[in-house]
């Protein structure tokens, strides 16, 4: 059954889908790959749309694909779908721009981060509406992490203490990402990077296992594991 997503929310959420996902080796594009008998992009959608604060979904989609996305998530949930770019800030702000007027807070999520918690984008969203600027979920760094020369010697230890993993959904005031994008000279993969080059300040918020980016194959079996858990939308 489609979701309805609630026509009072204050919350945008991007999906640019349109990557080619090479380190998942040959195939289709990353965003329609299976998990599950299911593309990633459904996935992500799926969870996406019972979030209770979303009003708005927009994915950017392979340029190729635009069609087939759309009918592939008809039945999943009310999406609008407009054509990807050939960098992933390009597809983010072609989808800003389709974002009808109305919510005032866009997050941006990765389609390869298929089973995102609902209560991941809904503790996100509550931290732009608690005022802030910008927001971003984060996992704790757990490995020791080696600084190392371009020959392959240890250089030293970094202190792992202040470093943190990022994730997605990033959240932002919709002027503040519409800023960054429009002032965007290097093409970079992190919107909160955009926005920090702004002067923006960006608060970190916990993120979630579930959360995991789905790069490689190993990530993809990973992912298939977790979903044995998970099926359906859940905390996380």
């Amino acid at each position: 059954m489609t979701a309805q997503l609630n026509p009072r929310g204050d919350v945008a959420v991007l999906v640019p889908a349109a990557g080619a996902g090479v380190r998942l080796g040959p195939g289709a594009p990353k965003a329609l790959r299976l998990l599950a008998g299911e593309p990633l992009l459904v996935h992500a959608v799926r969870r996406i749309a019972t979030a209770p604060s979303v009003h708005t979904i927009v994915v950017a989609a392979p340029p190729a694909e635009v069609e087939a996305v759309r009918l592939m998530l008809a039945p999943v949930a009310e999406v609008i779908v407009v054509v990807g770019g050939a960098t992933r800030q390009s597809s983010v702000a072609a989808a800003l721009g389709a974002v009808p007027a109305g919510p005032e807070i866009v997050l941006v999520h990765d389609a390869a981060r298929a089973l995102i918690p609902p209560v991941l984008v809904e503790s996100v969203a509550a931290t732009i509406r608690a005022g802030h600027d910008a927001a971003i979920p984060v996992l704790p760094v757990i490995d020791t992490v080696k600084e190392v020369s371009a020959d392959g010697l240890v250089l030293g230890t970094v202190d792992r203490s202040a470093l943190r993993a990022v994730q997605t959904p990033q959240g932002f005031r919709r002027p503040v990402l519409a800023a960054a994008h429009a002032a965007a000279v290097d093409a970079l993969t992190d919107d909160a990077g955009l926005v920090e080059k702004q002067g923006v300040r960006v608060t970190c918020v916990p993120g979630s296992p579930y959360a995991m980016k789905i790069t490689t194959p190993f990530d993809l079996a990973l992912a298939e594991h977790l979903w044995q858990t998970q099926p359906e939308p859940g905390v996380g």
